[in-house]
């Protein structure tokens, strides 16, 4: 027998389908850029809309915003209007079209392009055009992506805050004066403002959720292994992934259908195809057992952040959800983070900082020196914490499906700061610290989507966590689908777009 529920979704889903080709046809071009997702690709599969007129309206979009906000810093539209008409014909023959059909697409300049600029925003790479693609566009063009360019990220994606010395800062497309988080900024920019309908961005401590919960979007943190990688530098190493950002969940789920699945040249692959994630993302949640966080090991919160993250506690219980306070041992996830960051950049750009020390900001000389200077026992204690917390946090989730907390420990900042010196007048040591909210979960490799939930009062964008046990990220998914149908008004398209 089939699921009410479900049936009625899908019924809304086709309706929403009709109703976005009823309002392009009373204003062509008009409302493409804000379509979803799911909605372009059905509008193009049924020739409502063509790869080619998908395309201009964002390019156009890209003309005139992109110069308020310095989102895109790499644009190669001849090259994209040439895909996007050789998709048009390929379609008008017949030819099977992939899940991103005709659905334009920016990589963030940390992934490599074939014959596009990537820069990694370093002045060491301002200019290096790569031989090869990364799995990723590989994965994206296969699935019939068309890539308009980069989006841009603070220099080698250390931070969140999204500047560097190639291209400067991104704003907050929100509030000018404001920085859009990072480091995958650029992407969350460029969806926030209608120039892109997807995007790609990666995560060690928050660089794919902040910035969501920043620009009021949805931004996923996959299980390692999720979205392959090649291996280079620690290819073991789980501290870091990529995953798919997009204005709303099923245009997320979409994403990840194309970006994950296992591939040889990875040595963590995971061997679940990408097709787990397409479907009908309905389910009941009554009775579902959800940890609403306390203080998360006792980190600050600025209380602007936590007055909009609390505000939505009954929105679970109306799912019919049972919410209780309630977090796992944290003991040694920050530590072991703490080490195995360190030791990554160590591994990762020592030649960099060796050769061209007057070319790597600060930060990334002292994510260094403190790698380098660990010790074997430093690493294998680290390994040790982490496997701990894991298994705490594995007991934890035993009880509860999902752990709910704030993604930023504070809303948007000024754009000139790089990052922030307090919070809740609590001082930061670091350029990181105020992102352990996030980095406690990536220690833990749980994977965890940011969602809007609301605004300071002046206006700025706040997100949510919903965290789920070890490699389920479909049960993530339909959690994120069911709060972001109860919440409507949690979400707002800026002025400027």
């Amino acid at each position: 027998m089939s699921d009410p529920l479900v049936t009625r979704r899908e019924a809304a889903q086709l309706l929403g389908v009709a109703a976005a080709a009823s309002r392009l046809a009373a204003a062509p071009g008009q409302d493409i850029c804000f379509l979803t997702a799911t909605e372009m690709v059905e509008l193009i599969r049924r020739k409502k809309l063509s790869a080619r007129e998908t395309l201009e309206a964002h390019l156009k979009q890209i003309e005139r915003v992109n110069p308020k906000v310095n989102a895109i810093v790499t644009l190669v539209a001849e090259q994209a209007m040439e895909n996007a008409r050789k998709a048009d014909d390929m379609q008008a023959l017949g030819a099977t079209l992939g899940p991103l059909h005709g659905l334009p697409i920016a990589h963030k300049d940390l992934v490599e392009t074939a014959g596009i600029r990537t820069t990694f925003g370093s002045r060491i790479f301002k200019d290096n055009v790569p031989k090869h693609d990364a799995i990723l566009v590989e994965q994206m063009k296969q699935a019939g992506a068309i890539l308009v360019g980069k989006t841009n990220t603070p220099e080698f994606g250390a931070g969140s805050q999204t500047f560097n010395a190639v291209f400067g800062a991104t704003k907050n497309p929100h509030d000018l004066t404001k920085t859009c988080g990072g480091s995958s900024g650029g992407a969350a920019v460029s969806l926030a403002c209608g120039m892109l309908p997807i995007a790609d961005g990666s995560d060690s401590g928050g660089s794919l959720r902040n910035p969501a919960a920043f620009c009021g979007v949805v931004g996923f943190r996959t299980a390692p292994g999720r979205v392959a990688h090649a291996a280079s530098g620690d290819a073991w190493s789980t501290i870091a992934v990529s995953g798919p950002m997009a204005r709303t969940v099923p245009d997320v789920a979409l994403l990840l259908s194309a970006m994950a699945g296992p591939d040889d040249r990875c040595p963590i692959s995971i061997t679940e195809p990408g097709a787990r994630f397409t479907g009908n993302l309905g389910r009941n949640l009554k009775g579902v057992r959800v940890a609403w966080f306390k203080n998360m090991g006792g980190i600050p919160f600025d209380p602007r952040v936590l007055s909009a993250v609390n505000a939505q506690h009954k929105v679970f219980e109306n799912l019919g959800c049972i919410v209780e306070e309630a977090e796992p041992d944290w003991t040694g996830a920050l530590e072991a983070y703490d080490t195995l960051r360190a030791w990554g950049y160590a591994t990762g750009q020592s030649e960099n900082v060796r050769l061209h020390r007057d070319l790597v900001k600060d930060t990334i000389q002292w994510e260094v020196e403190r790698g380098s200077r660990l010790t074997g026992a430093d690493i294998a204690r680290a390994h040790t914490l982490r496997s701990k917390a894991w298994d705490n946090m594995r007991i934890f989730q035993e009880k509860y499906e999902y752990f709910i907390a704030p993604t930023s420990q504070v809303p948007p900042f000024d754009v000139t700061q790089p990052y922030p010196s307090e919070v809740a007048g609590v001082k930061m040591s670091t350029y990181i610290e105020w992102m352990k909210s996030c980095m406690l979960i990536s220690a833990l490799e749980n994977p965890s989507i940011s969602m809007p939930c609301g605004f300071t009062e002046d206006g700025l964008p706040v997100g949510l966590q919903i965290v789920g046990r070890h490699r389920d990220e479909w049960s993530v998914l339909q959690m994120a689908y069911a709060f972001e149908q109860a919440t409507p008004g949690t979400r707002r398209r800026p002025a400027i777009a």
